[in-house]
């Protein structure tokens, strides 16, 4: 129960118990203590290290809320399976292309150089995760989590093949016929048959997925290719399938970190203790207050919907993934009896006790200032990002050197990065107050897709034209194809001292 110290209760029992067995008759006891010295008694216990599972048959519930979860799955699911279908340009829309190293994303290609972009989107969906969490609880557990989402499909078709919850329970209890060995079979092999189709999809993101398509049936399917789509099915048939809840509760590690982000002022699914308690039965036609009874009838209809079986009535509990199953069906069988609706609601702690709640509080404002810059930054770097790339290196083990004619050069070391789909042939040239001539050692400078090109350049200049030791130098590359695509880098030129 909560409030009670579970392990001072167990205390107090045993000092009890020796307490007792202090003046115990002394015949009575197998230890042959005739004096009745007042021995202590050893108390053992015998407990299971690991709890074995309980299945739990989740009642369907319909309502605002479940409404809410549905559309969400269709809306997820439609886009998982649907987007690796999409064409765009005469390929696939969005591929990840690892052995080519390209990253197709509708219009646009990006290439390992553009990690920093990948590594931006994930800090931006971490703290997006923070910023909900802070807001109103885990709304991406109950609602966007694909362990969620999958686990809704596989119970509707659970429901579906067995029957409702009731029919379910049975049918496990029933002993092995006809019956059950039949709708057993189709529910799995509907489960393997979506499992193995999420794993092809899942490849198909990073194979063209019409190719797959044909290996697949012509049994033609590289090794690589056959263990993700073999490995993703059963990883999705075990936890939807089978693990279940348990993912939630025991493997995934924001179920143990989430208090860190939650206040008073945080939006979580709560019952309301000073409304509904105490519980008891009742006729629809009795007034509760007669009996001296909350508006909890004591149905539990609100733990049977719960997808990970804990009585929210017990307060919040870490297991509770933020679905909302309960408030559908606590309205729902308020509404039957003629009661307010909400007692188990979305509310907040400071509410529930009384006390002011505030939605914009300073936690709130900064996860949502620093949200809204990152974004704007990172569609605004996509946005500006250019095809071209240019490094320079300057040559470190001479500072410089004296050529036969008495000029002073310098070397460096190109890189140019082609982060376009096609080869393209540049143009370099170093911009300057001062008349620098630059040398190459190729007459063409060509890149080929995706590709890294690397060559020498020498800046030479006469000594007596330089004013400092140390000048600032562009080196300026253009693509002949697009004049607008430049790359421009700031090298040192090193001269001796006049």
């Amino acid at each position: 129960m909560p409030g009670i110290d579970s392990g001072a209760l167990f205390k107090s029992a045993v000092q009890q118990l020796n307490k007792d067995s202090s003046g115990a008759n002394s015949g009575a006891s197998k230890q042959g203590d005739s004096k009745g010295s007042g021995k202590k008694v050893d108390v053992q216990f015998d407990q299971d290290l690991y709890a074995k599972r309980k299945k739990i048959f989740p009642r369907q519930v319909h309502g605002l809320f479940a409404r809410l979860r549905v559309m969400g799955v269709l809306l997820l699911m439609g886009i998982y399976y649907g987007v690796p279908w999409l064409m765009w340009d005469g390929r696939q829309a969005v591929l990840w292309d690892l052995p080519n190293r390209k990253f197709h994303i509708f219009g646009m290609t990006f290439w390992p150089q553009d990690f920093i972009y990948l590594s931006a989107f994930l800090i931006i969906a971490a703290l997006s995760l923070f910023f909900f969490t802070a807001l109103a609880g885990r709304l991406w557990c109950g609602y966007a989590c694909p362990q969620t989402v999958w686990t809704e499909v596989f119970l509707w078709i659970e429901r579906k093949v067995e029957g409702d919850r009731g029919r379910q329970i049975k049918l496990d209890k029933s002993e092995w016929n006809s019956n059950k060995l039949i709708r057993k079979s189709i529910k799995h092999f509907l489960w393997v048959a979506l499992s193995l189709w999420t794993g092809y999809t899942f490849v198909g993101y990073f194979a063209p997925i019409r190719e797959l398509g044909e290996a697949v049936l012509t049994f033609s399917t590289g090794p690589w290719e056959t263990f993700w789509i073999l490995f993703y099915g059963f990883a999705t048939y075990g936890n939807a399938g089978w693990l279940r809840e348990q993912v939630c509760m025991y493997m995934c590690p924001y179920a143990r970190f989430q208090s860190a982000m939650f206040d008073p002022d945080t939006l979580i699914i709560s019952y309301d203790k000073s409304r509904g308690e105490p519980r008891g039965a009742r006729k629809k036609s009795v007034d509760p207050k007669d009996l001296g009874l909350g508006s909890c009838i004591n149905c539990t209809i609100c733990v049977q919907v719960c997808p990970t079986g804990i009585d929210i009535r017990d307060g919040l509990q870490y297991e509770c993934i933020g679905c909302a199953a309960c408030i559908d069906a606590c309205d729902d069988v308020m509404d039957k009896i003629g009661y307010e609706p909400g007692l188990i609601r979305y509310t907040t702690e400071n509410r529930l006790e009384g006390r002011p709640s505030k939605i914009l509080r300073p936690r709130i404002l900064v996860y949502g200032i620093i949200l809204i810059v990152l974004l704007m930054s990172a569609f605004y770097g996509i946005y500006q990002r250019s095809p071209l790339g240019l490094d320079v290196i300057k040559d470190r083990n001479t500072l410089y050197r004296e050529t036969n004619s008495g000029q002073v050069e310098n070397v460096y070391t190109l890189k140019i990065l082609n982060k376009d789909n096609a080869a393209h042939t540049y143009a370099l040239e170093i911009k300057s107050e001062l008349p620098f001539k630059l040398l190459l050692d190729t007459d063409v400078i060509q890149v080929g897709a995706g590709g890294v090109g690397e060559l020498t350049a020498r800046a030479r200049i006469d000594p007596y034209v330089l004013k400092t030791q140390s000048v600032e130098l562009n080196f300026v590359l253009t693509t002949l194809e697009q004049p607008s695509v430049i790359a421009t880098e700031v090298a040192r030129f090193v001269g001796p001292v006049n």
